[in-house]
């Protein structure tokens, strides 16, 4: 086991440096820069010697080249350089609205995993009846929905016609009265009404194909309560896709869900990544890029690991590879 995490944990080394070097690249080839974009926005006329001695500050007018080394070999010593927009330092930058995106990722998981599941194997229990059919038209439908129609929908129902819940969706607060979690409901429901929609219909279709087995029908036929087979048998044998579909959805959701964010100004990664992406802030630009490539990797480390703890013929299957 040793050997596979640090395996994986190599391949983190040239993912970092290939994702980092295509975004640098990327930028270039997109055209314009940081600083005549800045300089112009301000509405005054500046010389091209004063943009060329801004370019020169920040290091814009070295080659391509020299510009991603000496930013990759500042992030091997810990440092990712400096805000062009608000000139803090990057990391802590990067650090601070992360305990947001943070919450929002749990709140959204837990609430998946809490309504998915028991709808999946209720859906699957009670196969071609009338439940069932309203939990596969229902699961249809939130899986259509963008997201960011959810949000606006759940803006205008709960927040402006209601007045139950914030517009904008303040980060929690410790009072005397407890914490306010008042500004996390409406992001939270907008990311797992397509989540659970999603895990719904693929623990449903596991379940049924579990069901089905002659392993379940042995079980029966010994008289084996159906409850038992269920719990102890057919989740267990489930708990595989459960984990890739968790893999898969918090890689999104530490990403930072941009447009989510943003509707509801949630100060997480995603609104960082889009407003640094509007400034052209190419070194929080770059955090971004590091931090997506470092949770990937991660996530998906950890989805092996236990890939391997629920089915050990997984690493088998790899040493006979």
């Amino acid at each position: 086991m040793g050997k596979f995490i640090a395996k994986r944990l190599l391949q983190l080394v040239p993912i970092l440096v290939g994702i980092t070097f295509l975004s640098f690249a990327l930028m270039q080839l997109a055209g314009g820069d940081y600083v005549t974009t800045m300089l112009e926005n301000t509405g005054v006329a500046v010389t091209q010697e004063v943009i060329d001695a801004r370019k020169a500050e920040l290091g814009l007018d070295r080659p391509f080249i020299e510009q991603y080394l000496s930013w990759l070999v500042g992030l091997l010593h810990g440092d990712m350089g400096t805000s062009f927009v608000s000139g803090k330092d990057v990391f802590a930058t990067f650090v601070q609205h992360l305990p947001a995106t943070l919450l929002l990722t749990l709140s959204s998981v837990v609430a998946t995993l809490v309504i998915s599941v028991p709808l999946g194997v209720y859906s699957a229990t009670h196969h071609n009846k009338a439940a069932d059919y309203i939990v596969r038209v229902t699961c249809f439908v939130g899986n259509s929905l963008p997201n960011f129609f959810v949000a606006l929908l759940l803006i205008y129902v709960f927040a402006l016609v209601l007045g139950w819940l914030p517009v904008i969706s303040p980060m929690p607060t410790l009072s005397a009265s407890g914490v306010d979690l008042t500004g996390l409901v409406l992001p939270t429901a907008t990311l797992a009404i397509a989540m659970v929609s999603k895990y719904t219909r693929q623990i449903r279709a596991a379940v049924l194909e579990e069901l089905g087995k002659p392993y379940v029908a042995a079980a029966r036929s010994r008289g084996v309560a159906d409850r038992t087979v269920l719990f102890k048998s057919v989740l267990k044998s489930c708990m595989l896709l459960i984990v890739t579909l968790l893999a898969l959805s918090i890689g999104d959701l530490l990403g930072g869900t941009a447009i989510v964010e943003t509707i509801f100004m949630w100060d997480g990664v995603g609104k960082l990544a889009v407003d640094s992406i509007t400034m052209r802030d190419y070194p929080m630009i770059q955090a971004y890029v590091v931090w997506m490539a470092i949770i990937y990797v991660l996530v998906n480390l950890v989805s092996d690991i236990l890939y391997r703890a629920l089915d050990p013929r997984v690493g088998q299957q790899e040493v006979k590879a």
